[in-house]
């Protein structure tokens, strides 16, 4: 039986009145885009794209950036300030740029593993620094990322430059970010640290314009630095974390369940991040030396000498709250 004009008028405006209401329902999610320099491939980058988007889908929508597309290197923190962009995964040494005390959490050989950084970024003694974040830069930090163990990697073979001590590193250019801190811990290795972004350390290791970069091992394999290098020296000086960060605003603007859930969520990906990582730091010794290059540890006592005593004699020490270095020894082995 044919359906009235009546009928057929009601019919559609239920129908209008559904659409609008699912399209009142998307608006009404919270934006949530990530701004980050690392790629998708990235440990970090599939923990928040598998963990952390699913989580928080029911009430937020994760739109994730890599690769430094949407904000450069060192802009994220500012964009999020100035209410331009929403999370970022950021680090201590471009939190020590704004507040010079957060230095000892990027300072070589003070962080033992990941499960000290758990512990530190857990315990009492962050809750003042994770707090003048919040008031004064508008970043509320939610949890800690496993990055790993920083090496040193270089270009020209073991027979070129025997990494052994820091006088080994003596005019050897590497690339190291461009805050004070990396470029202090580059100094401190024996190097002559080079200022640049990450997406241009493949290039110029090709090309020469530079003889080394400091990674965790991961973090070779997944920007292929195996293919324009010949060594890893296992340093180990940097037990590296990064920090997922959020726009204390939008945080603020969510309700308490909301709050909660993007907490665990964040906590969540970011234990799965760090598993993920551990278990590829075991992996890949065998996956670079099949691919050419040599690995071996150096003299790790040496560099760790050197290295803290580089600090100590620092502005950077200078800047540390008394006992924080002692409760940070104390978290760990």
């Amino acid at each position: 039986m044919p359906i009235s004009i009546t009928r057929r008028a009601i019919l559609a405006a239920s129908v209008a009145l559904a659409v609008c209401a699912t399209s009142a329902f998307a608006q009404d999610k919270v934006l949530l885009r990530l701004s980050a320099v690392n790629s998708e491939t990235d440990q970090r980058a599939i923990a928040m794209i598998d963990v952390f988007g699913p989580a928080v889908a029911d009430f937020a929508t994760f739109e994730p950036h890599w690769n430094g597309a949407l904000f450069a290197q060192g802009t994220e923190l500012e964009a999020i300030a100035s209410g331009d962009l929403e999370m970022s995964i950021t680090s201590a040494q471009e939190l020590a740029t704004f507040f010079p005390e957060w230095s000892i959490f990027a300072a070589g050989y003070v962080l033992q593993n990941a499960d000290h950084q758990v512990a530190v970024f857990n315990d009492p003694l962050m809750d003042p620094f994770k707090q003048k974040v919040e008031d004064e830069l508008g970043v509320r930090l939610l949890a800690p990322m496993y990055l790993g163990r920083r090496q040193v990697n270089l270009r020209q073979p073991r027979s070129e430059i025997d990494v052994k001590t820091p006088a080994d590193l003596a005019g050897v250019n590497l690339r190291m970010p461009g805050s004070d801190a990396w470029q202090f811990l580059g100094r401190a290795l024996g190097a002559n640290p080079t200022p640049m972004a990450f997406t241009e350390v493949y290039t110029a290791l090709q090309t020469g314009a530079v003889d080394g970069q400091d990674n965790p091992l991961p973090t070779v394999v997944d920007a292929k630095f195996y293919e324009v290098t010949k060594q890893v020296a296992l340093t180990s000086h940097l037990v590296d974390w990064n920090f997922i960060a959020i726009s204390a605003e939008v945080f603020n603007g969510m309700t308490a369940e909301q709050q909660e859930a993007v907490t665990a969520a964040a906590v969540a990906a970011a234990d799965s991040g760090r598993a993920a990582q551990l278990a590829k730091e075991d992996e890949l010794v065998a996956f670079l030396e099949g691919k050419g290059v040599e690995i071996y540890e150096p003299d790790v006592a040496a560099f760790r000498t050197a290295v803290q005593s580089a600090y100590l004699d620092s502005e950077f020490a200078a800047s540390w709250p008394t006992g924080v270095l002692d409760a940070i020894n104390a978290l760990g082995n």
